[in-house]
This record gives structure tokens, C-alpha cells and sequence, in this order.
């Protein structure tokens, strides 16, 4: 079958909640990927930064048929040999005394969402139920009814309601807006260091910093979102890193696995953390012992190649070649580590077409609230490979 006869039965089968490029993809390694008429692709979505290791990096997959083969699911009504290790590993590396492990992104959320709550109840001796969680506009944590109640984007809310209660919304990067919205009944501050799905949004310098100060001096649980920034994506370990801010709570997922498995986790103390009792929050397939031990192959892999300073030392090169492109079409491009935004004129008609005609040239990118173009390779690449792509790129931009 080729790529026509695959989009017709998806289509045909499957719901429409996506818009794909029409591309097919049957495999991948490392940066490149290869659809199913033989194209080969360079991917610059990494699946929304999941793919920090790259396509089926082999240590990961080695870990994953390892433990394969062994037992995949116990479920947390027993325990297993692979979590105890990831828990240990995970604090060793974050410098957080515990964490939890989940599946999804949106699933974590929740979970940071419930744990700030009776951190608000049991702590801060907030009226029961009355507990406020304040968080920014233009954000995205998630697609469950709770994450959408606190959406400031129509199309992921219109037709969902009625919503869950409790969340303050205020404008991204305005610390005052935040110290403002505090009250007695505040529990928590929940942000993204940098809002990626929001169109690459990156704050002031000093936002988040000052955002820490005030959550501190209010007695309010400062929680990161960094399901996407989080990883090495940024040129650091965390986005929060760098501004020196150590959140209450951290969120993480995505690249945790490396691409290979639905697996996330909330970091944090045990003056936290801890407030959870056996039976209030849980997950048949959260902490399994597939999952924790592509978790533990995928954070090394991290480590090992020191992908972080990778993202670092390549993000600021993109950036800059990418800032120099003289195209009629380019408003702003801005990033940080190898997440990176260019964002489109209104007279450009919309990113789709540059998306389009970026695949038709090899590249896969996608574009994100309409007029914005996000690059994120994997942090695997090479200066070589962004170069290969560059000419393309200068070309697409031209296009009328």
C-alpha cells in the first residue's frame, strides 16, 4: 500500500481529532524518519518533544526487550524490581526526595492538580473544597475536563462544559498579575517555563524567578509544567534551571520514555509528596515494571550523552541561522535550547503551507496556533544535519 491508501482508511476508521500532514511513517532512527513510499525525512517535531533521545535510540530499546521479556505489568497492588530503582535514579538526578509515576502528560497534571489541593487543605489549612489553583493564560497542561477548564484557547473548551471550578487564569509573564490573584484560598501556582504549545512563549527574563519569590513569601506551591520543556529540550535538565528555580513541584513526561512508552512523573519532597495515603490516587499501569525500566534507560541515555548541553550549544545556533533568514514572511523567531518558534506575519496566510512545503523538501515541522512554525528536532542532532536543512528552510520562507 502506498501513503493515499493509508490516509483513506484512516480517515475512513478513525475519529478526526487530528490534522496530520500527509505523511506516512513506517520507521525511524535517530533524527530521520522514513514514510512508506521510501522518503526519507528530517523530524524537527520529535513528537512534541518526546523523541529527545532520538528514533528508537538502541540502549532504550535494549532496555525495553530486557525487561520485555521478564514481566511488563504488575500492577501497584504488588510491588517490582524496576520502580524502586527509577524512584531512586529520579531523585539522584532532580535532587527531589520523591516522585510518581504516571502514564500520560494530562495524567500527571491531575495528579500535581490533587496533590496541591490537599497540600492546601492538610498544610496551608485552606476551608475544605475552597482550595484556588491560579494558572496562565494562553497555557496548555492537558485534554482532560479539568485541563480544559483552565484553557484560555476556544476550540479545546466550546463544547465541553460544564467545567471544573477552582482555577484563577492570568496573563503569561506578569508576576504582578500573579501576586495580584493570590488569596487566602490560593493553593498553587501552576505555569509552563516556557509555554510550547502556546506558540514557543518564552516569559521575561526573571519571570519565573520572581514568580518563586512571591509563591514563597504567600506560602503557595509553585508547580512547573515541563511535560515538554523538561529533559535537556531547553539546554538544561529543567527550563526552571535557568533562572535557578527549584518549583515545589515538577512535571514531567514525554521524553522520560524516550519515546517508547506512555510514562511520566510529579517530583517533589516528601513534606509533599508524602500527603498522599495508600488509596486516594493511582494507576493500573503507573510505575510498571516496563515503564520504569525504559524510564531508567531513557534518563541515562540523557545523561551519558550529555544531551541538555547538546540542546544548549545547537538551540543557540539554529536560532541565530534562523534569525538571519531574510524572508518577507518571518515576524519573530525565538526559542530556547532546540525549541524553537518562528512565528509568521498574518500576511503569510497561515503556517500549514510552510509546513507542506517543508515536508515536500524532506523536513517535518508542524505548525502551532496557526501562524507559528515550531522546530524541535530531537536533541540527537548534529550541526551537519542543520545544516542540510538550513537551505531548505531559507527557501520554504521565501515562498510567496
Amino acid at each position: 500500500m502506498n501513503t493515499q491508501d493509508y490516509i483513506e482508511i484512516e480517515d475512513q476508521y478513525g475519529a478526526h481529532n487530528y490534522l496530520p500532514l500527509d505523511v506516512v511513517i513506517t520507521r525511524g532512527e535517530g533524527v530521520w524518519v522514513y514514510d512508506v513510499d521510501g522518503r526519507k525525512y528530517l523530524d524537527c517535531l520529535s513528537a512534541y518533544s518526546a523523541l529527545n533521545q532520538g528514533h528508537v535510540h538502541p540502549k532504550i530499546l535494549a532496555a525495553m526487550i530486557e525487561q520485555a521479556e521478564k514481566v511488563t505489568l504488575t500492577s501497584r497492588a504488588f510491588r517490582n524490581d524496576q520502580l524502586p530503582l527509577l524512584y531512586k535514579e529520579l531523585s539522584e538526578l532532580t535532587g527531589y526526595e520523591m516522585s510518581l509515576l504516571m502514564n500520560s502528560g494530562a495524567e500527571a497534571v491531575e495528579t500535581a492538580l490533587k496533590l496541591s489541593r490537599k497540600w492546601g487543605y492538610v498544610v496551608k489549612g485552606i476551608a475544605h473544597h475552597n482550595a484556588e489553583i491560579i494558572v496562565c493564560k494562553g497555557n496548555f497542561h492537558g485534554r482532560t475536563i479539568t485541563e480544559i477548564s483552565f484553557s484560555s484557547d476556544p476550540l479545546y473548551r466550546d463544547d465541553f462544559g460544564p467545567f471544573t471550578p477552582g482555577f484563577v487564569s492570568v496573563p503569561y509573564g506578569d508576576s504582578g498579575a500573579i501576586a495580584r490573584a493570590i488569596t487566602s484560598n490560593t493553593a498553587a501556582v501552576l505555569v509552563e517555563p516556557i509555554q510550547g504549545e502556546g506558540g514557543v512563549i518564552i516569559p521575561p527574563e526573571g519571570y519565573l524567578k520572581k514568580v518563586a519569590e512571591i509563591c514563597k513569601a504567600e506560602r503557595v506551591l509553585l508547580v512547573a509544567d515541563e511535560v515538554q520543556t523538561g529533559l535537556g529540550r531547553t539546554g538544561k535538565l529543567f527550563a526552571a534551571q535557568h533562572e535557578n528555580v527549584r518549583p515545589d513541584i515538577t512535571i514531567i513526561g514525554k521524553a522520560l520514555s524516550g519515546g517508547f512508552y506512555p510514562v511520566s512523573a510529579v517530583l517533589s519532597d516528601k513534606v509533599i509528596l508524602g500527603l498522599f495515603q495508600p488509596g486516594e490516587h493511582g494507576s493500573t499501569f503507573g510505575g510498571n515494571p516496563l515503564a520504569a525500566a525504559i524510564a531508567r534507560a531513557a534518563l541515562k541515555v540523557i545523561v551519558d550523552e550529555k544531551l541538555a548541553e547538546q540542546a544548549a550549544k545547537l538551540g543557540e545556533y539554529f536560532i541565530e541561522q534562523l534569525a538571519e533568514i531574510p524572508s518577507p514572511h518571518v515576524k519573530e523567531v525565538r526559542g530556547k535550547g532546540l525549541l524553537i518558534g518562528v512565528e509568521l506575519k498574518q500576511s503569510a496566510g497561515g503556517a500549514r503551507r510552510f509546513c507542506e512545503a517543508l515536508g515536500k523538501r524532506g523536513i517535518l515541522a508542524k505548525e502551532t496556533h496557526t501562524h507559528i512554525i515550531r522546530f524541535a528536532p530531537p536533541l540527537v542532532i548534529d550541526k551537519e544535519t542543520i545544516d542540510w536543512a538550513l537551505p531548505s528552510i531559507r527557501e520554504v520562507l521565501n515562498e510567496k
